[in-house]
């Protein structure tokens, strides 16, 4: 276990947070934005600070597919795209209403490098998304045993995933370590968010094939979490 810290700015060149302050502006003024959260500095806080702890976890590299699972508001994938600009980014998201809001995102802050994916995890895993990826990320989904299973068919061997949840639940934890045995995957690590309230990234890496019978169908994954009972 080991700690990241929130760092405003980060780095960041005045293009991206100009970037980011329009995704700041449309979550605020589009009554659509799929978040509960969107009075700018709280959302700022809250979406993008919580976003970018991600790159010192497991930064993607320039040239790097990246993949957004659920990802509802673009949180994380938007933000990351915008401080990520030479890796490329898709927003898989299954919601029509929260792709429409993806959508006018992308478009309006000007994102080159990121696409949304309007489909369910699993199908997507089963045709173009199969083994395309370097990283996953998943912020606020699912349970850790069913966002493994939703990642590993999504991952090339050696990619990564990185969870975000709040306070740890031992229970979770050992059925995503059962899951990860059986896709392919492993426990690399916990992180804990310095300053946050029971904030944890969890990483996941693919250290084999995921074998050709998973993803299971459609919900599957949800109902019946892999490694669990």
């Amino acid at each position: 276990m080991f700690y990241v810290k929130h760092h405003p700015g980060r780095g960041l060149d005045d293009e991206q947070n100009a970037r980011l302050g329009q995704l700041l502006e449309l979550l605020a003024t589009d009554p659509t934005a799929p978040t509960a959260v969107t009075e700018p500095d709280a959302a700022f806080e809250t979406h993008v600070l919580d976003s970018l702890t991600a790159l010192d976890v497991a930064a993607p590299r320039p040239g790097d597919a990246v993949v957004d699972i659920g990802s509802g508001a673009g949180l994380p994938g938007i933000v990351l795209a915008i401080a990520m600009p030479r890796a490329r980014f898709d927003l898989v998201e299954s919601v029509e209403r929260k792709c429409d809001f993806l959508r006018r995102a992308v478009e309006q802050i000007g994102l080159q490098n990121a696409a949304v994916v309007c489909e369910r995890v699993e199908q997507w895993a089963t045709e173009r998304g199969r083994e395309a990826y370097e990283l996953a990320l998943a912020r606020a989904v699912a349970p850790l045993p069913t966002l493994v299973e939703y990642a590993a068919p999504l991952l090339k061997t050696d990619g990564r995933l990185v969870a975000w949840k709040g306070k740890r639940d031992p229970e979770d934890e050992a059925a995503a370590r059962r899951a990860a045995e059986l896709v392919g995957m492993r426990e690399a690590t916990v992180a804990v968010v310095e300053g946050s309230h029971n904030r944890h990234l969890h990483l996941y890496e693919k250290v084999a094939p995921t074998p050709a019978r998973y993803p299971r169908r459609p919900g599957m994954a949800r109902k019946r979490p892999l490694g669990s009972g």
